[in-house]
């Protein structure tokens, strides 16, 4: 046994000072900033920009009064998947996973290569979505968590607040010109009253408001708990999937399009799936709960195409963010919580037979923000004037029409740009990067960079291009200080 007096080493003193130092800092600063926000803004929402909840409602009603039938629009179903890796899937180029009813969809479909979710981590993707503005923008930066616990605290006293009320999301958007709307599975914008899915354009919602991790993990339907904690996760896929047939069926027999948001919790860890599954697959448990997930697309496909929507039903597939523990980023370096590509690069397709042609795949970079504006073009419906999009529409590059999309992309992490994109190459600012070393019960972080990547030759970022182009490093750093100068002075983007 070592003697407990004799001096530790130099290394051993290293290490324990900084990690004393790491779990030090952030409980000073959030008693410090506890201090400095006081007890009001621990418990209240932050200003929800009242005239823009205003300008908000009068869009929403300019909408309802817009000309086109209603009836004459598709039917949307998108299909947001959590922390799934870009190479889960057979479209992807995975060998082990088995998922034929997501690969017709591909190959009847358009699949983007080069697809992003708006950030690397849950809560700000998800809103980035829903909003088509990136999470800065909507001030949702960082990860919710449940109020009342202590990370839900921290939350409020770093600024990190629900969903508010002024946003405009896509279920609004689709409600006011016409839709039917419904959401299934996983919210995680907020749960108090004011942030609830029916107060954002869901006429129903079946389903969590966080990941399945955080407790307590209870199904809502609507506003109320019906499956109290703690909820047996083997039966959360059967769920979900017969609650969506269900909802199709009934909607399909409107006369008004439908739009379903589907928000599956897996497969996000801890893993889950029903007894007769398991030990399906070859890829272990995760490969399970994927092949089970397109079961769960086997059989709403077959419900749309039983019930004559099908054809014009625009299906969306992708995920919020890379893999986590387990998964399969594709050839892609890092992972969820990196804006490193295998963190925010994700499946996605496309299938609407009646709306554009299929059996394409395209290499053209997007993000998430860009499908609230490409809904917007084929329902034909205005976009708000009273504040900035960070999307824009894919639906010319869809129909053939365009090469490109949007002139650049950001990757945040939190409320900080790290990273520009002008679609071939991807430009990072110097930041910390982890080496880990197996065996150790620790990770050391250092500063690395700025890089540039070039994307077309090198899409698992491994090879730093910046000395070769000195030119683009310019022009995608001067793009980074821009749109910093554009965010401190017009941070929510409001435009009127």
């Amino acid at each position: 046994m070592a003697d407990p007096t004799s001096p530790r080493p130099p290394f051993l003193r290293r290490f324990l000072k900084g990690t004393a130092l790491v779990l030090a800092i952030p409980l000073v600063a959030v008693v410090g900033a506890a201090g400095y926000v006081g007890f009001e803004a621990l418990t209240n929402r932050p200003d929800d920009s009242p005239e823009h909840e205003q300008s908000k409602d009068e869009y929403l009603e300019s909408l309802r009064a817009r000309a086109t039938a209603p009836e004459a629009d598709p039917n949307v179903v998108l299909v947001y998947y959590d922390d799934l890796g870009y190479g889960d899937f057979g479209f992807t180029g995975n060998t082990v996973i088995d998922t034929p009813n997501l690969d017709a969809l591909a190959e009847d479909g358009v699949v983007l290569s080069n697809f992003h979710a708006p950030s690397p981590v849950c809560t700000p993707s998800r809103a980035a979505l829903l909003t088509g503005r990136l999470a800065p923008r909507a001030d949702v930066p960082s990860v919710l968590f449940p109020t009342g616990s202590a990370m839900g605290l921290i939350d409020k006293v770093s600024g990190n607040f629900p969903l508010t009320a002024a946003e405009i999301t896509i279920p609004e958007v689709l409600q006011a010109t016409g839709y039917q709307t419904a959401m299934i599975g996983k919210w995680h914008l907020g749960d108090t009253a004011e942030s609830a899915p029916t107060q954002f354009g869901f006429e129903s919602f079946l389903g969590s408001l966080y990941s399945n991790d955080m407790d307590p993990f209870e199904i809502y339907r609507d506003d109320e708990v019906e499956i109290a904690a703690p909820v047996d996760q083997t039966m959360l896929d059967e769920l979900y999937t017969d609650a969506a047939v269900e909802y199709i069926d009934t909607a399909a027999a409107s006369e008004d399009p439908f739009f379903l948001y589907f928000a599956h919790n897996f497969p996000h860890d801890p893993l889950f799936t029903s007894p007769e599954n398991e030990g399906r697959s070859d890829a272990g448990l995760y490969g399970d709960v994927v092949e089970s997930l397109d079961d769960g697309i086997g059989r709403i496909v077959d419900e749309l195409e039983a019930t004559g929507e099908l054809d014009n039903t625009i299906i969306i597939v992708t995920s919020d963010n890379g893999p986590w523990y387990q998964g399969s980023p594709g050839d892609h370096r890092g992972r969820k919580g990196s804006i490193s590509e295998g963190g925010t690069r994700v499946p996605f397709l496309v299938h609407w037979p009646d709306g554009i042609d299929g059996g394409r795949t395209l290499e053209t970079m997007t993000m998430g923000t860009d499908i609230l504006p490409t809904l917007m073009e084929w329902i034909d419906v205005p976009a708000p004037t009273d504040r900035m999009l960070d999307g824009t529409s894919m639906a010319p590059l869809l129909a053939g029409e365009a090469d490109s999309v949007s002139e650049y992309y950001y990757f945040y992490a939190g409320r900080e740009l790290l990273g520009v994109s002008d679609g071939r190459f991807k430009y990072y600012t110097k930041q910390p990067y982890l080496h880990t070393n197996s065996g150790l019960p620790f990770t050391a972080a250092t500063q690395q960079g700025p890089w540039l990547f070039d994307m077309e030759s090198d899409a698992s970022e491994s090879y730093d291009v910046s000395a070769k182009y000195p030119d683009v490093v310019a022009d995608l750093t001067a793009e980074l200080e821009r749109r910093n100068a554009e965010m401190a002075e017009n941070p929510r983007g409001w435009l009127s």
